[in-house]
């Protein structure tokens, strides 16, 4: 099996161990970090697996491979195609103009700002201890957060680039290419390969994507299931 099939999966019980729940067939992250969840085998099994040690109203989010099918104890929240994407080239990752003295190291004291910022723009779930998943970078304008970028799944020899996210009043100038190029850079100079996810039907940001150097692998399904 290749690292970055059944991705999450295979996060929680390798570099990111550390932030699992759960049991053998089945785990999640740590709530505060990430409501992401996974089973060791997509089927019956994996899902009863999975329910098995949440509570009634729980919410978790899974990759699979196709669009959902109605399993008992779950009920369907939301979902939609999403795109696997990976950068195996190593585009030396450089200067990035002007743009490259703005950008600034987010860490824990920064999680309410960020919280925030994601919460208006909904590149994906973030919680207050997300940013404990690795790297995180921003920019500022004002001395208010304008956009930011950082890291999430984590498997051997791949680390994704997640939560990139632009304030609306400061979109189109660059900010968030930017920070990608700086996240891309600290992951490719650990000799690790960039990777991440998109809706599939987000062209914009995956043609911006492709223009960085990403290329599509696999396209999978994103579900947001409440346990019953």
């Amino acid at each position: 099996m290749h690292p970055l099939d059944n991705v999450i999966w295979n996060a929680l019980t390798t570099r990111e161990a550390h932030f699992a729940l759960g049991s053998n067939g089945a785990r999640k992250f740590i709530p505060e970090v990430s409501p992401l969840a996974a089973f060791e085998h997509e089927s019956p099994q994996g899902y009863a697996a999975l329910a098995s040690f949440l509570g009634k109203g729980s919410t978790v989010g899974v990759f699979i491979d196709q669009a959902y099918d109605a399993q008992p104890d779950w009920s369907f929240v939301a979902g939609a195609p999403l795109l696997q994407m990976v950068c195996e080239q190593d585009n030396g990752m450089g200067s990035t103009s002007a743009i490259e003295a703005e950008i600034v190291e987010l860490g824990t004291a920064d999680s309410p700002e960020m919280l925030e910022l994601t919460a208006l723009t909904k590149p994906g779930p973030f919680g207050t201890r997300t940013h404990e998943f690795g790297n995180y970078y921003g920019i500022r304008v004002g001395g208010k957060l304008a956009a930011m970028a950082g890291e999430r799944l984590k498997v051997p020899g791949y680390t994704e680039v997640s939560a990139v996210c632009t304030h609306p009043d400061h979109t189109g100038k660059g900010y968030a290419a930017a920070l990608m190029k700086k996240v891309m850079k600290g992951i490719q100079e650990r000799g690790e390969i960039p990777f991440l996810h998109v809706r599939g039907d987000n062209a914009r940001a995956i043609d911006i994507y492709r223009r960085l150097g990403f290329e599509d692998r696999v396209l999978r399904h994103f579900a947001v299931l409440r346990k019953e």
